[in-house]
Formats: C-alpha cells, sequence, structure tokens
C-alpha cells in the first residue's frame, strides 16, 4: 500500500489545500520521528512560562533571542503557556536570556508523557491588592470632585499610592521591554501613566492603572478557563484504583504507579482508570468522554475499555494496556494542545496585521504629540495627553487574542464531542466543504458482515470448498474475508460433530480426527481483487467479479448468479483455481442506523456526498440508494479512489474524505480534510487524520461542519468587534473627547468582548444536543 507521504502530491489548485496536505505530511514525519524537522548537532527544549500569555511577551522573546548565536526555531503556544526552541548546547544562555526579560520559564521533560499540568490560579493576595489599589484610586478621585483641588498632596498621595500598589509589575515589565526596543502594552501603558503623571493628572493616572490590571485579570481568569477547558477531561479519571497483588488480593493503588499488565477491577458506578482490555465479567460503559456517544456501550471480555469513561451495571476486571499518560484521553489532550499550535488562517491574517498596527499607531502618536504645537503653536499638555491616549490604543492585544481563544474552545468542545480536530486550520477550513467522500466498509455500513448464501458451482463437495476458503480467508484482515473464515469456522465444526456422531451411532469403534496438515504457500494479496496461494501445490484464489473475468472464468450461467445476488445488494466471492470456478458466497453488511441521517443532513447544508468503494456496483448503489448517497462508484482499487477524489477535487472549492485512516490512506491524504473513523482504540488514526471521529458515528460530520461554521462567525465578529472599538476611539482621541480611562476601556474592554464571545464555543455541544 502506498504511503501517506507519498500521496500527499496531489494538486488541488488552492493555497489552503497545499498547507492542509504539507501539514499532514509534517505531522506523520513528526510522528515517525521524535527529531523530525531538528537538523544534525541541535535538539529541543520545551519551557512552560507562566507569565507568556500575550503576543507581546512572544515579540519580547523574539527579539532577546534575534541574532543570538545557536538559537533555530521558535515555537510559541500562548494558551498553554509553552516555548519550544531548536538550539546547539547551550541551554543555560537561554535560560538566562529569559531570566533577563522577566520570564518565569521552567524546563519541561523531553519526554512526550509529561505530566498534564492545569492553568495556574491567581493568587488571593493579587486581589487583596488590588481591591487596596482600587479604593485609594477612588478616594483620590472623589476628593478630586468633591474638594475641588486635584493638584493637592492628599489627592496626590491617594493616586501614587494607588499606581505604586497596583502597576510596579507594569512598570517593571514595560522597562524589561523598553530596554528590549520593544513596544508592548506594558510599555504604552507605563508610558501612558507616568505621562499622566507629569501632567498632573492625578486621579486619571491611579485610576488607569487600577482599571488595566483589574481587566488583565480577568483577563487571565477568562483564558485560563480556555486553558482548561480540554483538560478539564483528566479530572474524570479517579486517582487510584483497585489493583489485582501478586499474593491474590486487591489493594487500592495509584493510577500514576500502575503498569502495563496490571489487572484492575471496576465496579459499578465507578469511573474506569486507565486503558486497558475486559479480561473478566461484562457491563455496560458511558463512553461520552472519549467519544461523545449518548448512550452506554455494552463490554464484553476481549474489549477495550477506556480511561475517564463510567462503568454502568455490573463488575469486570480488566487488563491495563496503557499508563496514565499513555491513555486514549491524554493522547487526546495533547493532541489538541498541540494542534493549538497549527495556526488557522484567520490567526496568520491577525498576527501579520498586527505586526504593523502598532508601530503604525505608535508613530501617529508621536506625531500628535509633536506636530501641532511645533508647526501650529498649539498648547503641548493637550496634545501631549491626545497622545498618551493614544498609546494605549495602540496595542492590539484585543485583535490578536481573539483567534486563539476562540480556536481552543472549539478544538476542546469538539474533543468532549468526541470529534478530535487535529489543527485549527481544519477547524476553520470545514465550513467550505462542499463535497465529501465515503468509504463504504466500516463507514457507511458496519464494517462486519456475515455469509448469507453459498452456491456450489463444480462437483465438489462444500466441505472441501468452504476448507479452502478457511485456509484462503485466515491469513487476510479484509472484514468480508474475516466473515468467510467465521463462518467457515462454524461450518466445519458442525460438520466434524456431525460426522462424530454418525460414527458412535454405527457403534464403529472409533473416529479418527488427525488428517494431513495443507500446504498453504505463495499467499498474495490482489489489491481490489481478492487473494490467492497455492494450497497443496494448486493454486486456488478467493477474488471478486473482476478477479474472475480477468481469469477468463466467468461463464453466462455463474454471471447471471452474481448480478443477481450484486443486485440484493451482497459482496460476491467466489472460490476457484486455475481451471475453474468451484463456489459462490455471498457476504451482506448492515448500514449503520447513523449513515441515512448523517446524509441527509449533509444534504440540507448543501453538500454532495459520493461513495468510493471496492465492492462491485450493484452493490454500492443498492447501498447508496438505501443511505441516500447522490453519487456511487464501485470496483474501486486504491489508486482509482485517489483518482476518484482527484476528480471531485477538480469539481468542488473544498472535498472531504472518510475513511478508516489505514486503507484508504492515499485518498484521506489528497482531501483537503481526512476523516479517520473510529479512532479511539486506533493509534494510527488519532496520528494521521485531520479530524478524528471517535466512535463510528457518521453524525459527527454534519456537527463538525456546524462548528466550523459557528468558529469562523465568531472569529469575524471579533475582528469586527476589536477593530471596531479601536477605530472609534482612534477618533474620539484624535477629536480631544476620549480620556485614558476610556482608552483602557478601549483597550482592555475589547481584549475581554471578544474573549467571552470565543468561551460561547465551549458550550457548542448543549447547542448542538438541543438542536438534534
Amino acid at each position: 500500500m502506498p504511503t501517506h507521504h507519498e500521496h500527499t502530491c496531489c494538486d488541488h489548485g488552492h493555497t489552503h489545500a497545499h498547507s492542509a496536505t504539507q501539514a499532514k505530511s509534517d505531522r506523520t514525519a513528526a510522528a515517525e520521528s521524535p527529531h523530525a524537522g531538528i537538523p544534525p548537532g541541535s535538539s529541543r527544549t520545551s519551557f512552560l512560562i507562566d507569565n507568556m500569555d500575550c503576543p507581546t511577551e512572544e515579540a519580547l522573546i523574539r527579539s532577546k533571542f534575534a541574532g543570538m548565536p545557536g538559537i533555530g526555531k521558535l515555537d510559541f503556544n500562548l494558551l498553554q503557556r509553552k516555548l519550544s526552541i531548536v538550539h546547539t548546547d547551550q541551554l543555560p544562555q537561554i535560560s538566562a536570556a529569559l531570566a533577563a526579560i522577566g520570564m518565569n520559564a521552567v524546563l519541561l521533560p523531553a519526554s512526550g508523557s509529561q505530566e498534564i499540568r492545569p492553568a495556574t490560579a491567581l493568587a488571593s493576595h493579587k486581589w487583596w491588592l488590588l481591591a487596596s489599589a482600587g479604593v485609594a484610586a477612588i478616594a483620590a478621585e472623589l476628593l478630586a470632585w468633591f474638594g475641588g483641588n486635584e493638584h493637592g498632596w492628599p489627592v496626590m498621595s491617594l493616586a501614587l499610592l494607588a499606581i505604586v500598589i497596583s502597576g510596579l509589575g507594569t512598570y517593571k515589565k514595560g522597562w524589561i521591554a523598553l530596554i528590549n526596543w520593544n513596544l508592548n502594552i506594558n510599555a504604552l501603558m507605563a508610558i501612558a501613566v507616568t505621562g499622566a503623571v507629569l501632567l498632573r493628572q492625578w486621579p486619571e493616572a491611579a485610576m488607569v492603572m487600577v482599571l488595566f490590571n483589574l481587566a488583565e485579570m480577568i483577563e487571565a481568569l477568562t483564558l485560563n478557563r480556555a486553558r482548561n477547558a480540554i483538560r478539564s477531561l483528566m479530572a474524570l479519571t479517579p486517582e487510584q484504583a483497585s489493583v489485582l497483588q501478586a499474593d491474590g488480593n486487591w489493594q487500592m493503588q495509584a493510577a500514576a504507579s500502575i503498569h502495563v499488565g496490571q489487572t484492575i477491577r471496576v465496579a459499578p458506578g465507578e469511573r474506569i482508570p486507565l486503558d486497558g482490555e475486559l479480561s473478566k465479567g461484562q457491563s455496560s460503559v458511558n463512553q461520552a468522554p472519549i467519544t461523545g456517544e449518548s448512550m452506554p456501550v455494552a463490554k464484553r471480555v476481549g474489549d477495550q475499555v477506556f480511561a475517564g469513561t463510567i462503568n454502568q451495571t455490573g463488575s469486570f476486571e480488566y487488563l491495563v494496556s496503557a499508563l496514565q499518560t499513555d491513555s486514549t484521553i491524554a493522547r487526546i489532550i495533547k493532541a489538541v494542545e498541540e494542534a493549538q499550535a497549527s495556526k488557522a488562517p484567520t490567526q496568520r491574517f491577525v498576527d501579520q496585521f498586527a505586526a504593523y498596527y502598532t508601530p503604525i499607531v505608535f508613530a501617529i502618536a508621536l506625531a500628535v504629540a509633536v506636530v501641532p504645537p511645533l508647526l501650529l503653536g498649539l498648547p503641548w499638555m493637550i496634545w501631549l495627553y491626545k497622545a498618551l491616549v493614544l498609546l494605549v490604543i495602540a496595542c492590539p492585544c484585543a485583535l490578536v487574542v481573539s483567534t486563539p481563544v476562540t480556536v481552543v474552545c472549539g478544538l476542546a468542545a469538539a474533543a468532549k464531542a468526541g470529534i478530535l480536530i487535529k489543527g485549527g486550520m481544519y477547524l476553520e477550513q470545514g465550513r467550505e466543504l462542499r463535497s465529501i467522500a465515503l468509504d463504504k466498509t466500516g463507514t457507511i455500513t458496519q464494517g462486519k458482515p456475515v455469509v448469507t448464501d453459498v452456491i456450489m458451482l463444480a462437483a465438489t463437495e462444500e466441505f472441501a470448498a468452504l476448507r479452502i476458503a478457511a485456509l484462503l480467508s485466515e491469513r487476510s484482515d479484509h472484514p468480508v474475508s474475516v466473515a468467510i473464515y467465521q463462518h467457515t469456522q462454524q461450518y466445519m465444526q458442525q460438520q466434524t460433530q456431525q460426522h462424530i456422531q454418525q460414527h458412535i451411532q454405527q457403534h464403529s469403534p472409533q473416529f479418527d480426527q488427525d488428517t494431513e496438515p495443507d500446504a498453504v504457500v505463495d499467499f498474495e494479496a490482489l489489491p481490489g481483487r481478492g487473494i490467492q496461494a497455492r494450497v497443496n501445490t494448486q493454486l486456488h484464489f478467493l477474488g471478486n467479479h473482476r478477479l474472475l473475468e480477468e481469469l477468463g472464468l466467468c461463464s453466462p450461467e455463474i454471471e447471471q448468479q452474481l448480478k443477481r445476488l450484486e443486485a440484493e445488494g451482497k459482496s460476491v466471492v467466489v472460490i476457484g483455481h486455475s481451471v475453474n470456478a468451484i463456489a459462490i458466497i455471498a457476504v451482506a453488511d448492515t448500514v449503520r442506523a447513523s449513515s441515512r441521517q448523517a446524509i441527509a443532513e449533509l444534504h440540507k447544508m448543501g453538500i454532495h456526498t459520493v461513495m468510493l468503494s471496492g465492492d462491485n456496483q450493484m452493490t454500492v448503489n443498492a447501498i447508496a440508494q438505501l443511505v441516500g448517497i447522490d453519487e456511487a462508484r464501485g470496483g474501486l482499487l486504491p489508486d482509482d479512489k485517489l483518482a476518484a477524489l482527484k476528480q471531485q477535487i477538480s469539481q468542488y472549492t473544498t472535498v472531504g474524505m472518510v475513511g478508516d485512516g489505514i486503507n484508504d490512506a492515499p485518498a484521506l491524504a489528497c482531501a483537503h480534510i481526512g476523516f479517520a473513523m473510529g479512532a479511539a482504540g486506533s493509534d494510527t488514526a488519532l496520528e494521521t487524520a485531520d479530524v478524528a471521529l471517535m466512535d463510528d458515528d457518521l453524525r459527527k460530520i454534519p456537527q463538525f461542519i456546524r462548528l466550523s461554521r459557528q468558529a469562523a462567525a465568531i472569529l469575524r465578529q471579533n475582528i469586527v468587534i476589536a477593530l471596531g472599538i479601536k477605530a472609534v476611539f482612534f477618533g474620539l482621541a484624535c477629536a480631544g473627547i476620549a480620556t485614558l480611562w476610556m482608552a483602557v476601556f478601549a483597550d482592555m474592554g475589547a481584549s475581554l468582548i471578544v474573549v467571552f464571545n470565543g468561551l460561547r464555543l465551549l458550550r457548542w455541544k448543549q447547542a448542538a444536543d438541543a438542536e438534534c
């Protein structure tokens, strides 16, 4: 089978398509090697920086490392406050450089399975200090208002007290930014408050500093909510579990200390602490935290269970299959956090816009301060004050922070609904889908077919024919082969038991069940056709209608039988050898209960649907008609599926492909967005898919598109809000109407509005459920 990387070259004719395809290729390479993309002799080091959550800190860090020898790529994840640096062996210098600009950097472990930490809560003493500063600022304002003397020493003392209590941190960060030639919000605010003090605007200077810090702390709280949106899933896993000990007793043990292969017992109503496989008992499990399924799932011996899910009815024991840090829920959280680093197109535009916005506004503020007094002889104090107001408005925080907050809330909401989106790019691109191609087996259908008909074609005993089928199908993992193998095993067991009973009834002294084992050699998979091998030196095949035609063994009588079965929507397989066909086996797969509704919802959204299957055309047509798919194409080899998908791409702007993440790899890689079904138990699907549906419910695709459309709407709203508020207050400042405290509302108020607007996406699941 061609690899995922080999098929990323298909030309979509769109820049965003190329970016999506490149992202898939990069992700696959990263999965294959932890050092992918790192030059020889370099290493990657990651830091957690608690006070890095705004683009201003990112710009400061970039300016500090600019030109520093041995520093390569810098990767920022502002919402998770993580910085990754590709560098040569100079870790002490890096830590010293971060400390020099006031960054509280904590070195993260090199392994990928680091502890999942919640966002840091704000200390209570900070609120008390801010409250004290607020009381002093309000007192200064009241004294100036009612006392009539805003320049007296009581007003000045209270104002300075408020500035010192609330603003020392701002001044420190502002000074660090200025000496590094960086104009961030702290530098601009420090300049503005200092200018107000020099202009003897004591109450206003104090109130501006207090309001700024209050808005900063409220923004930190709301950002913490966004950061913890997905990490809260980890709180669902219990910290301890009942573990079987070597002496046969059960003992409570910390989940973090439990190893793979140990046995855990779970009682009814308890949460499952770690991933594993049932070894004893049975129950039903609520898997909503992982897959978003609303109904409990029956579990029996051999079935998988996931950490964080809830045991509903019976007790059971299971063998641990993954450590706490490697569980499915931990990998989901890690995938979402990594997805935040993949910037959506809107986020890239905003970042580029912000890079030019602040210097331009600063230049305008400088001109406002200097040009009117120098050229027109206007009062310095008035125009300096206007310039200070413009400086506060100049920070683009509201604009820049709006996009990552919206994206991470969308990613978190989707993950909680059982939809794992591997990047903001795909979250935003989902609204543009115009056509979706779907595999049949395991996607639209259950993928668990059963044998319905066995028709003998030659003078061969049914037992002998099915024995050949069993020998061939045993070596294939295709769902049809699995169904044939299971059927042949049951049939031969029944025949053997009947044979034994006949000998007993005939009073035979013994029945010899030992026979010479069949020699199976030269096994070969024939892509899109079937399988073949030599059984006791004779070449036999187990294949579809196409293979029979290629071998020239399809007679009119066989053709009639095949068409009849195919017209009934059954997959037909023929057993034969080089001389003739021996038997026909018909296999039927059941359609998923959710498929019809999912297709209907996609049609309501104006999305074209097409089925791409390796099964025969008549079967594909029957299934397509049953679920309401627009177009059905059968008899496709993997390369044919890829060609069919390229044809869809040439007709529609954005095309998705839904498959199992493995067999449909070329088409999934070529699609603008690749959807993998049932990814909860599949490491491969979690790694390679653009969007992984954690269960097998196709209705999650319309949900994903609805979420994408809502996220895009909120992104547009936030850009309009941020720029609109800035524009209004910019005009007011130039007209001399805006004051410093109004400018603070313009900056930090806009930031809070867009953050709260983005947080609305965390309620998306409830809204989606209500709609359904």
